[in-house]
């Protein structure tokens, strides 16, 4: 009897101990102790919001290597520099006409050589006879398209903007690696003063070649900068405050964007532009002095010492106090148990094969992906030939994204993430192929139903990052929403090369980025909602998502 009262107090014993060692982390102790968003946290987003407002104007490409009118030189007229009168009175004499002006890469062939700049007639020239451009007129001089000679050649002017986003690409396991191995903050540094040099130093670029190369450079080693900040604001602030934080930063990022398009504005030459752009960032290395280390980071690697720095120094800041309790329990999570489940035993790709379910994901999401980045990045660039202002038309795109986040933000917790997602790529799709059909001299209707296009691919772009991580278990959640992320990178790295198309169709780049919407948003439509469910952490809980199954289990709060 004495033995089973003695069992049943050491049950009871044990039970008691492991209620009060119960595992905590730090989304806890931020929302119990340390403050969700005191000013500690406030400090911290205000630095990196700083640096990500002048991180957004990094793509001047956009500028730099825009289409710029050109036209053949016409030597019989004594034209012999690129910078003559673009439009003089005689010019349709020598050139054939086309329903957006002049034809840019060919002339009527030449049947005498007496005429000046002056006068011009049209008997010097066959018209029914044409030829190709020898020499070129340029309307402008302040691209690379002038100063090396580009002219006819869309594909490669447009492959300015295809190496840009080749750089973002290459950026994603580099700056990985450098933040897993050595921390965030040390991925940040590094990547803002690679984002300056490299850039600074394209400023000085001495041909085109030359000029491709160092953007990729710039942006495979400088890239991460965006990413390392967007983590180290996040991973700081308490769940509640969680999202809002990640669309403001993103904003930020916009209001950048925009910020480049007055500059762009203002400051004609490019080289010009590159340098005033790329110059701040050199001040922002002082961030080694005014951020700290992601606490999430250091826990990961077990550096107790600097964590519990960092933690008192946030208490200290935000008034607040951290028990010694709390901790020893964050230092010491309790061991967990070895668990016999198959999915732990297969690798990732022999789980895909096993799951239907996952399988079909796996499929569906890098599309939407794709879709997304082409259709958001290829109605930023495309905007710059909406209207003969090009800097107003891309400060009014890049701008209108500001309220397409905050509005996801609202609607993702209210309406669900699949509709928001859904309802989003279809309207965007359906501003796009309206374009196509509105007549341009009807400028206020286009640029209206352009923006609201932007406004919905936005909105999407915000919530398919929550969206995609909410469908993945906890034990592949970061290897398949990197999969999703890096996949899509394709949509990006292809929109910089839509404007081309316009010398086939005009409408050519709206009907794509209207299709791939379509395409997308029926592909959402196959999978489960995710507003109210906990985060799957296996992969029989994230196979029930939307299921009645889900319920019973309360893997879903509410539907």
């Amino acid at each position: 009897m004495e033995t089973q009262q003695g069992k049943e107090t050491n049950k009871d014993e044990e039970e008691k101990e492991s209620v009060t060692q119960k595992p905590i982390d730090l989304d806890i102790i931020l929302t119990n102790e340390l403050g969700q968003f005191g000013r500690f946290q406030l400090r911290n987003v205000s630095f990196l919001s700083l640096f990500l407002i002048v991180g957004g104007t990094m793509g001047e490409f956009i500028f730099s290597a825009a289409a710029t009118p050109h036209r053949c030189h016409i030597p019989e007229c004594s034209e012999s520099e690129k910078m003559d009168e673009f439009n003089p009175e005689w010019i349709k004499n020598a050139i054939p006409g086309t329903s957006s002006g002049l034809a840019s890469c060919e002339r009527y062939a030449s049947v005498g050589t007496n005429g000046s700049l002056d006068y011009c007639p049209a008997n010097l020239f066959d018209q029914s006879n044409t030829v190709a451009c020898e020499g070129f007129v340029y309307a402008n001089n302040n691209t690379v398209v002038f100063e090396f000679d580009l002219e006819c050649n869309e594909w490669l002017r447009a492959f300015a903007g295809t190496s840009y986003n080749i750089g973002m690409l290459l950026a994603l396991p580099i700056t990985g690696y450098v933040s897993d191995r050595f921390g965030r903050k040390t991925a940040l540094l590094i990547s803002i003063f690679s984002l300056s040099l490299f850039g600074f130093i394209r400023a000085f670029s001495i041909n085109y070649t030359m000029y491709l190369i160092l953007q990729i450079v710039q942006m495979a080693f400088g890239y991460g900068a965006f990413t390392s900040a967007f983590i180290i604001t996040t991973e700081l602030v308490g769940p509640k405050y969680r999202v809002i934080t990640g669309v403001t930063t993103t904003a930020m990022y916009a209001l950048g964007e925009a910020i480049l398009g007055s500059v762009a504005w203002l400051i004609s030459p490019w080289r010009y532009v590159i340098m005033v752009t790329t110059i701040p960032c050199f001040f922002f290395v002082s961030y080694y002095w005014l951020i700290t280390e992601s606490v999430r980071w250091l826990l990961s690697k077990k550096n107790y010492t600097e964590a519990k720095n960092i933690l008192h120094t946030i208490a200290r800041v935000n008034k607040t106090e951290i028990s010694e309790k709390s901790l020893e329990l964050l230092f010491n999570p309790p061991q967990p148990k070895t668990s016999s489940s198959n999915t732990e035993t297969l690798g990732l790709v022999r789980t895909i094969i096993h799951s239907p379910i996952l399988r079909r994901r796996v499929c569906t999401t890098p599309i939407c992906w794709i879709s997304m980045t082409f259709v958001y990045y290829g109605l930023t660039i495309n905007s710059t030939s909406l209207s003969d202002n090009m800097h107003l038309n891309y400060i009014l795109t890049t701008l209108i994204s500001i309220p397409g986040f905050y509005t996801s933000a609202f609607l993702s917790n209210t309406i669900g993430r699949k509709l928001t997602v859904t309802f989003g790529f279809f309207i965007s799709a359906a501003c796009n192929i309206s374009f196509v059909f509105i007549p341009r001299d009807l400028a206020i209707p286009r640029l209206v139903v352009y923006l609201l296009g932007k406004f919905f691919i936005a909105s999407v772009g915000s919530t398919l990052y929550i969206y995609t991580s909410e469908l993945y278990p906890t034990e592949y959640r970061h290897t398949l929403l990197g999969f999703s992320s890096m996949i899509g990178r394709i949509g990006s790295i292809c929109a910089p090369l839509t404007p081309a198309l316009m010398t086939y169709y005009h409408g050519l780049p709206s009907l794509l980025f209207g299709g791939m919407g379509v395409i997308a948003g029926l592909l959402v439509l196959t999978q489960p909602e995710t507003l109210g469910c906990n985060m799957p952490d296996t992969l029989a809980e994230a196979e029930v998502i939307g299921k009645l199954e889900s319920k019973i289990k309360t893997t879903c709060i509410s539907t």
